[in-house]
């Protein structure tokens, strides 16, 4: 019994050993989540580490025409007028040239419905007034040229008497000093015939004889200084009529060049006349093309700013807006001052469109849905005033070339002035450096040679990175 009760005993301690081995004894069900929680932490971090993440900058800002000559501006009354008439009305479409509405001149001076025929009657006026001029100009200057080619015939002529003056004079005093010579040797033979009449030896013939031909050489000589006198008196006459000539004619020249720059006169200031005449008559032309008001190019008339006939409008007021027809379509996206150096011309960009259903996914730009790709074309040098940069964006033009991305939606649906998100993206790095940047709040990365530092030290480098962070 006693064996019995020891062996029972013994059983119950077997039995309550074997209970609590197997209450410590682990579970199956505990090994599986281990292995998988050791498989998830081991996927976590190649994942961290072997996942690509995309970096990107953030900005927003709206749908802009990129060409200027495309963008909506305003139609301006040209002139201070009264409005006649409209030929547009909001929404429609008009083709460049088209006219818009017509205006009623307020000017005074451009009320006359006749002033440009009456400036034309003018200036027919004034070109006959002139045309006469000229044909005066040419007879006076023909006149002078005539009396140029007399007075070059007059001159030499009267020089010529000059001269032959000159050579009655020296005939004369030859005449003179012949007639001296005659007339001395008259009286020499005088005063012999006297003598011999005297003495017998002559007759009174003889002696009469001698005194008339002394008479004779008296009478000759004095013929003779009488000549001269008159040679002289010739080449004085001579010079005074060369002088005369000269001096008339030039006169003439003299007159006839006053009368000439009178006609030149006249031509000059009939000419400025008819300038201005001319100037008048654009002015004219001008005004009455500028009382109608065309569109300055194809597009649709956005909105009417002045209404209703009759009313008055100031040179300069806006009457009308017109946005172009156009497909140069951009965004126009604002990011900080701390993402401007980040970015470059030529990066890629997904944008998000108002109105568009899109699920973008910044690091994976590959699986977004509903966003459109670009290129950034323009980085403003300056800021907003607000520590803000402008950034433009073009449509990535390869890509959608290449059929790797879609087009733009039409500009009959992404209108100007619509919301625009962008991402402008960055380098690649692995997800794990994006949570640790993200998380120590750094910013992105940027390559040197995107900064344009192809050759920099390390030293440099340092440098970059930390005025980067």
């Amino acid at each position: 019994m006693e064996s019995t009760q020891i062996r029972q005993i013994e059983d119950l301690s077997y039995k309550s050993d074997y209970e609590s081995l197997k209450a410590v004894t682990s579970r199956r069900g505990y090994a599986v989540i281990a292995v998988m929680l050791s498989i998830t932490l081991i996927s976590f971090v190649l994942m961290l580490v072997y996942v690509p993440w995309q970096q990107s900058v953030a900005g927003t800002g709206k749908i802009i025409i990129l060409s200027p000559m495309h963008r909506p501006h305003n139609i301006e009354a040209p002139i201070p007028a009264r409005l006649k008439h409209w030929y547009v009305r909001d929404g429609q479409f008009v083709k460049q040239g088209e006219l818009i509405a017509e205006l009623s001149d307020l000017d005074p001076k451009f009320l006359d419905p006749e002033q440009g025929k009456r400036i034309a009657f003018q200036k027919q006026a004034l070109l006959a007034r002139k045309s006469a001029a000229s044909s005066r100009f040419d007879a006076l200057k023909k006149q002078l040229d005539s009396l140029k080619r007399s007075q070059n015939a007059a001159v030499p002529s009267a020089r010529e008497r000059s001269h032959q003056a000159k050579d009655r004079i020296w005939a004369a005093e030859q005449g003179v000093q012949a007639a001296k010579q005659n007339q001395l040797t008259a009286k020499l033979n005088l005063d012999r015939m006297r003598e011999l009449y005297e003495k017998g030896l002559r007759s009174k013939r003889d002696l009469e004889l001698a005194e008339l031909e002394h008479t004779r050489g008296i009478t000759d000589l004095e013929r003779a200084h009488a000549a001269l006198d008159v040679a002289r008196r010739d080449q004085t006459v001579a010079v005074l009529d060369q002088e005369k000539i000269v001096a008339d004619t030039d006169a003439t020249m003299s007159s006839i060049a006053a009368a000439m720059a009178a006609a030149q006169e006249t031509i000059e200031s009939t000419s400025s006349e008819i300038y201005k005449l001319d100037i008048d008559l654009q002015n004219v032309s001008a005004r009455h093309e500028q009382r109608k008001v065309f569109a300055p190019s194809s597009g649709k008339i956005v909105r009417l700013l002045t209404v209703g006939a009759g009313e008055t409008v100031d040179a300069g007021m806006v009457l009308a807006v017109i946005a172009p027809e156009t497909q140069d379509l951009a965004a126009e996206l604002t990011i900080s001052d701390n993402d401007a150096p980040l970015v470059a011309v030529g990066r890629p960009v997904r944008l998000q469109f108002a109105g568009w259903p899109a699920l973008q996914f910044s690091g994976w730009p590959s699986i977004a849905v509903g966003t459109f790709g670009g290129r950034i074309a323009v980085i403003d040098a300056v800021d907003d005033g607000r520590n803000s940069y402008r950034v433009i964006v073009k449509p990535d033009a390869d890509a959608i070339a290449s059929g790797k991305d879609e087009p733009w939606p039409d500009a009959r649906f992404l209108r100007p002035g619509a919301e625009v998100s962008g991402w402008i993206m960055l380098d690649t790095v692995s997800l794990g450096f994006e949570l640790w940047r993200q998380f120590n709040a750094f910013p992105p990365t940027v390559k040197p040679e995107e900064l344009g530092l192809h050759k920099t030290s390390q030293g440099d480098k340092s440098e970059i990175k930390r005025k980067s962070k």
